[in-house]
């Protein structure tokens, strides 16, 4: 087996690497959205992606209902001060007063409870004083009625969600409130992860001179979870391309997606892209990017695999920026695009010019309102302190070499929306 590429793949790409946009394109438009979709549980939706359009099957709350605690009565304009009615009956939630309402009839009625036909307004509690089965309003009631609208979530037919939406709490909580028990959801691409490295040791185990205690299984697994992709087969094999080959071989045959980390540079003990080579092909090699200049992408058959770099802060960006989107496209969503907020450098960068950079940074904010992009410690990316904390990708230009603080700045947000 060749130890180098094959010399017809050493030239195709670019020598100082893709630009991460191009990088992006090129993966998006090798891949079709998988075949499939399931029936989940609502809970089991978080995060997915539905497969149909969901509209309401009913009018949701389904009948006009207090917005506060007080009284119901039937008078179509604001009450004077001193109006008196009659208390004849009382609503509540589950237990609703079903007697018409009169003119000179009020109801008790409680937040949330069904109005009683006939019923108008609602006469807020702290308003009226009640002597036995008898209250007079006491202060002005205002032009607000108080009522909660039959269809206030929905009506019959209405919207819910498109297909193709991606699942959040909020989204689940309105079809629960909708009556809605299941959700189909498209099908979520199953991941391979292949983690090389003679250096590497298990955590918890003693490191030999010269080994080092793998961390990108956890760093690449955790963050995929949290992405909503949870791999779904792991492998750790040491640079040696017969135990590599057959990994890939056993990783691409249950897999929609590989990922590799490691061993995909241009050393002598990284076999990843001669592999790939012999078992598909290598659609395009290194970005003009840091991190993550040592970059593969290409095809086992018709398996895409992603060849992420070993040091584990590139491989998380990279996975960042070109995995995630693709498993987004993948599973039939469009791919979501981080919020770029214009930042001001909080401290000095020095650095090496050359290629475009995306560094750690935590996002602060003045006493003025200013957002801030401040850099805490080495930007080396191997070091995984450097995405503790991280709100932002800070991007730097490529000829960028000393930042001064006060500087702007484009970077993208890390965080998510909750709901």
């Amino acid at each position: 087996m060749p130890a180098t590429l094959p010399p017809a793949m050493a030239e195709p790409f670019p020598p100082e690497g893709l630009p991460l946009e191009e990088a992006r394109r090129r993966v998006l438009s090798s891949l079709q959205p998988l075949a499939g979709r399931e029936s989940v549980p609502l809970l089991a939706g978080l995060d997915r992606v539905a497969a149909v359009a969901v509209r309401a099957s009913a009018a949701v709350p389904g009948f006009r209902a207090a917005i506060l605690d007080g009284y119901a009565v039937s008078d179509e304009l604001p009450p004077a001060v001193g109006r008196q009615w009659s208390v004849v009956g009382r609503s509540a939630p589950g237990l609703p007063c079903l007697d018409r309402l009169q003119g000179d009839q009020a109801i008790r009625i409680l937040t949330g409870a069904p109005l009683p036909p006939g019923a108008a307004r609602v006469l807020a509690q702290e308003l009226v004083r009640r002597e036995v089965d008898v209250i007079q309003l006491v202060a002005e009631a205002g032009p607000a009625r108080w009522i909660r609208p039959a269809d206030e979530e929905g009506a019959l037919g209405d919207l819910l969600l498109p297909a193709g939406h991606r699942l959040g709490p909020a989204d689940l909580g309105r079809l629960a409130g909708c009556g809605v028990e299941r959700i189909e959801v498209l099908k979520r691409p199953r991941l391979g992860l292949l983690i090389s490295g003679d250096e590497l040791v298990a955590p918890g185990c003693q490191r030999a001179f010269g080994q080092i205690w793998e961390s990108n299984g956890t760093l690449l697994g955790a963050l995929l979870l949290r992405l909503g992709y949870p791999v779904a087969a792991m492998r750790w094999e040491p640079d040696e391309p017969g135990r590599l080959g057959q990994a890939l071989d056993d990783l691409a045959s249950v897999s929609d997606v590989v990922v590799s980390t490691g061993g995909v540079s241009a050393g002598d003990s990284d076999w990843i892209r001669p592999l790939l080579a012999e078992r598909g092909r290598v659609d395009f090699w290194k970005l003009f990017l840091r991190p993550g200049r040592p970059f593969a992408f290409g095809h086992l058959g018709a398996v895409p695999l992603f060849g992420l770099p070993g040091n584990p802060v590139a491989a998380a960006i990279t996975a960042l920026e070109l995995l995630w989107p693709a498993l987004q496209h993948l599973e039939g969503a469009e791919p979501e695009v981080p919020l770029r907020l214009r930042v001001t450098l909080a401290d000095r960068c020095e650095r090496r010019p050359g290629r475009p950079e995306l560094a750690r940074a935590r996002l602060e904010v003045d006493g003025e309102g200013q957002l801030l992009a401040r850099l805490e410690g080495s930007q080396a990316s191997s070091r995984i302190g450097s995405l503790q904390g991280a709100d932002l990708l800070l991007e730097i230009p490529a000829a960028a070499a000393t930042l001064e603080p006060g500087i702007q700045l484009w970077a993208r947000l890390l965080r998510r929306s909750l709901f």
